[in-house]
């Protein structure tokens, strides 16, 4: 669907399509930041015919609207998608291209489905940083190169972005890639594996310490958003501090529309740290699949989406546009992160209302998974054949953690997203 605009999914704040750098909402502040932009969909658009998601979905997509409104045409549009696309293969010996999405017959039969059911595997650990994180931020990219173009950015600001793995990875691709200074703002138990390929990615890497006068919440998220008021771009993979973090996300799930063919799903089970991949792949795949069922899965070392759906009780019901109101009361720190899925230990779901929107007021509640279901999880998919994190398989560890509720001829989606270092 063409984007026509944006609105805040909680003070309703309208933003044209034409504005240059829409990250928040207007009425974001430093001290209420609980706002985030959705985009507003206006008719059907026509596909592009190309394998690169970003070119074949140009009229699906916020980043391009933007571009078309201000006089860049479709031809030039393409050919700055292609120009970075070659860039970021030249860094990362991989481009934006559809990922693999098949029946894994050695997980579903591990499992216990039969022929008819089984477990369906959308495959990222070979996308560009090894996982889905550069879709969501190739679209600022392509906004920040179209504006640049355009004459509305003339000099070069850094950009940033807080995360501990899997995103700043993705993050220093593109950024090599396009030439531009970033600086990564990451947790003090950040893996060395992570540490080692960001330097050679030449990012700028702060480890974050929590300082005494630091409010509750990631000393990680904190330093970002100082960089950010500071003049730093939100390269980042978090709705309400970039809204353009949520365009490109959806192609996962227009994909996997896409590569379903004849055949159907019952459920999709989605890892959720921040909550865009789910929010994006559910947005993504609604659009594509009637009826698509979205299942949230977080760790029990950090589950605060799952807290979130049980303190709103039966206003779940109403949907998010009810619940906006009470986000102070419902999504507050996890206090203690833990998990060895470590790229999901988000204290706060970020996207807690889009994650609410895909799962629907009638959906499941959030399934919390010990850690013996995660590291069974990952166990089963790297003997499947999934070079795959312990992360980038916590969706399994929720099929594993309601196996006993799944019928055998269900047919149940995972996403294999962070590739093991």
């Amino acid at each position: 669907m063409r984007v026509t605009g944006w609105q805040c999914r909680v003070c309703g704040a309208g933003v044209d399509i034409a504005t240059a750098f829409p990250w928040r909402c207007p009425n974001s502040t430093s001290l209420d930041r609980r706002h985030v932009l959705t985009m507003v969909a206006g008719p059907p658009a026509p596909t592009v015919p190309a394998a690169n998601p970003f070119i074949a979905h140009d009229g699906d997509l916020a980043w391009a609207a933007f571009a078309d409104a201000n006089g860049l045409g479709l031809d030039e549009r393409v050919g700055l998608v292609a120009e970075l696309d070659h860039a970021v293969r030249e860094v990362a010996g991989v481009g934006f291209v559809p990922t693999p999405f098949g029946r894994s017959d050695a997980l579903s039969d591990a499992l216990g489905f039969g022929d008819s059911g089984g477990v369906w595997v959308k495959d990222e650990t070979g996308a560009v940083g090894g996982s889905q994180k550069a879709r969501h931020l190739f679209t600022i990219l392509l906004h920040l190169v179209a504006a640049e173009r355009l004459g509305q950015l003339t000099i070069r600001p850094p950009l940033a972005i807080a995360s501990c793995g899997n995103a700043a990875l993705a993050a220093a691709t593109l950024a090599a890639a396009a030439r531009w200074p970033i600086d990564v703002y990451v947790p003090t138990w950040m893996g060395d594996g992570f540490g080692r390929e960001l330097d050679r990615l030449s990012a700028r890497v702060h480890r974050c310490e929590r300082r005494a006068a630091d409010p509750p919440g990631d000393p990680a998220m904190l330093r970002f958003r100082e960089a950010v008021a500071a003049g730093a771009v939100p390269f980042t993979v978090q709705g309400p501090e970039n809204a353009l973090a949520l365009d490109g996300g959806r192609s996962i799930g227009w994909e996997i529309g896409e590569q379903l063919g004849a055949a159907t799903l019952d459920r999709t089970f989605v890892q959720v740290g921040g909550g865009a991949l789910a929010t994006c792949l559910g947005s993504g795949l609604r659009d594509v699949v009637d009826g698509a069922r979205i299942v949230a899965v977080q760790a029990e070392g950090c589950a605060p989406l799952a807290r979130a759906w049980d303190r709103a009780g039966d206003d779940v019901a109403d949907g998010p546009a009810a619940l906006a109101g009470q986000w102070a009361e419902l999504m507050t720190p996890w206090p203690d992160p833990h998990s060895l899925a470590d790229g999901i230990l988000d204290d706060e779901t970020y996207d807690w209302l889009g994650v609410f929107a895909v799962i629907g007021p009638d959906g499941e509640r959030p399934v919390v998974v010990t850690e013996s279901d995660i590291v069974e999880a990952n166990r089963l998919a790297r003997e499947a054949g999934f070079d795959v994190s312990p992360t980038g398989s916590a969706g399994l560890g929720g099929v594993l953690a309601t196996i006993d509720a799944i019928r055998p001829d269900e047919q149940v989606a995972v996403v294999m997203s962070g590739i093991a270092r």
